[in-house]
């Protein structure tokens, strides 16, 4: 949820700072490459735990996760925004020395919300497994969750400060080291402990979760040692600036992270009322836990982007750029829309040989099948939020996300019963457009800009010509099953887009041209 439009400002652009724009080209990069790295170690380490604990056991873990997420947003209370925020106002303010301040503040703060996240987690956690989770076998696990609650979030304020910082390097190597350290601490668990106990399989996991939070937290603040100038004389922690920024993050993240929980602990308990089902908690696994991963996997090029579209949109807003803006808005939407239908066709060509490599599991092909032609929908959504998010719409998203979660509880609750999966489908379908209708329309009114809309639908046609076209050809198991197909749509696809003047010669020149300017800066 590429780099392009991005290059587009600074290549334009004469009097914006060269050396900033190297700058953030390659920090995009490093966040490019370091997301993809992460999201294929951690899909990786999905695969190998879905044959070591099954469908079932990874419906179960991603429903104790679930839990642990909307605890650690209520145990945060949007402490790593604020510190972000404040850390990186001391800079611009040229008081570096005013952060330990704001640090101690926010440590503070980060303390007394997440120890009372950890004693209501603690004390619900009975209540939660045997009536949401699926018995008292996943009580242990909830448990180490709220222990871990504390430092999880004090790690959150590390990063955050980080980030302000402008040490993307240092934070691409914690994170390296935080999913090296879970790794290494769960598949030791997994192999010296758990054997074929489910509930031991899942509280090592958030063990491993926890020992490398703790882990990473420690190394960045090795890190930090010495990094600002020492205060002359100790300040008091701006705890007003901190409630200001803070609390009313902390109410709009609890009430969307709620819903969201809400949402995972009522699929496998609706579901199993559908006649159809046999094993709701396999079912929800093999979506959550298999599907969604290989879905979601090529989103990291795009998520890497729309983090870098908000500083940049806002800049443009702030120097009332509108003609910039328009343009680089039709950029960014022909980009996401061009990438997500790539990745959508490799991801419907190969979905039964990847389900099978990958897994094992003749589900999870079919499943993957039937969600990738929603890949452009989502991709597409994330940069449309970014832009919006960049053009100051913030409060607009954070409306549309509430509603449309809201709509998915409903509209699970209502058709799990009688529909089984194909209720859950719809109901995800509908919200997500939904969702990317209104932030759409949000979007062309603030910018002003036209979409290009025989484009798209001249790009849409191409796609499910050359998705129509990988059917005629034979079916290879294994890895060949996978390549043959995507090379087979990629390439007809780009042939369609060449005919029809999807993709033209001066887009192509453009692209190298991006790619040389690049490499002069870097």
């Amino acid at each position: 949820m590429l780099s392009g439009p991005v290059h587009i400002v600074y290549g334009e652009v004469g009097t914006l700072n060269e050396k900033k724009g190297s700058s953030i080209v390659q920090g995009t990069l490093l966040l490019t490459a370091a997301n993809l790295l992460l999201r294929l170690a951690g899909m990786s380490f999905q695969v190998y735990l879905s044959g070591r604990i099954g469908a079932a056991g990874i419906g179960l873990l991603q429903l104790i996760l679930s839990v642990k997420a909307m605890s650690f947003t209520v145990g945060s209370a949007g402490i790593r925004t604020c510190a972000m925020y404040l850390s990186a106002e001391e800079f611009g303010r040229g008081r570096p020395q005013g952060i330990h301040a704001v640090l101690a503040g926010c440590f503070q703060y980060s303390l007394t919300c997440s120890i009372l996240s950890l004693f209501i987690l603690w004390q619900l956690a009975p209540w939660l497994a045997e009536n949401w989770i699926g018995g008292p076998a996943s009580i242990p696990s909830l448990r180490v969750c709220a222990m871990i609650l504390p430092i999880c979030c004090l790690y959150g304020v590390m990063t955050g400060y980080f980030t302000a910082a402008g040490r993307i390097g240092d934070l691409v190597g914690v994170e390296f080291l935080e999913q090296g350290c879970a790794m290494a601490v769960t598949f030791l668990l997994l192999t010296r402990w758990a054997g074929a106990d489910t509930g031991r399989a899942c509280l090592s996991v958030v063990l491993g979760s926890g020992a490398a939070a703790l882990v990473s937290y420690r190394a960045l603040r090795f890190l930090h040692r010495g990094a600002l100038p020492q205060e002359p004389k100790p300040q008091k922690p701006p705890y007003r600036r901190i409630l200001r920024i803070a609390l009313p993050l902390a109410v709009a993240d609890d009430l969307r992270s709620g819903l969201n929980t809400i949402e995972n602990l009522i699929v496998p308990k609706r579901l199993a009322r559908f006649a159809g089902t046999a094993n709701a908690l396999a079912d929800y696994g093999v979506l959550h836990g298999m599907v969604f991963p290989v879905l979601m996997f090529p989103a990291a090029i795009l998520f890497s982007l729309a983090e870098l579209l908000v500083p940049e949109f806002s800049r443009c807003a702030a120097g009332r750029r509108t003609p910039r803006i328009r343009y680089l808005v039709r950029r960014g939407l022909r980009v996401s829309l061009l990438f997500s239908l790539c990745a959508a066709g490799v991801l419907f060509a190969g979905a039964d040989a990847l389900g099978e490599l990958l897994y094992h599991d003749r589900a999870v092909g079919p499943a993957l099948r039937l969600y990738a032609p929603l890949v452009p929908l989502l991709y597409t959504d994330a940069i449309v939020d970014a832009i919006c998010k960049g053009l100051g719409q913030q409060n607009a998203n954070a409306r549309y996300n509430l509603l449309t979660s809201f709509l998915d509880v409903s509209f699970l609750w209502l058709l799990l019963p009688r529909y089984g999966l194909s209720g859950y489908y719809l109901s995800f379908a509908v919200t997500h457009l939904i969702n990317f209708c209104l932030s759409l329309r949000r979007l062309l009114r603030v910018s002003g800009a036209r979409p290009e809309t025989g484009l798209f639908l001249r790009a849409l046609l191409c796609a499910g010509a050359a998705g129509w076209s990988v059917s005629l050809l034979p079916k290879a198991p294994g890895l060949r099953g996978v390549l043959l197909p995507g090379a087979w749509y990629l390439a007809v696809l780009f042939l369609l887009w060449i005919l029809l003047r999807v993709v033209r010669w001066r887009d192509l020149l453009w692209l190298r041209g991006l790619t040389r300017r690049h490499g002069r800066r870097t």
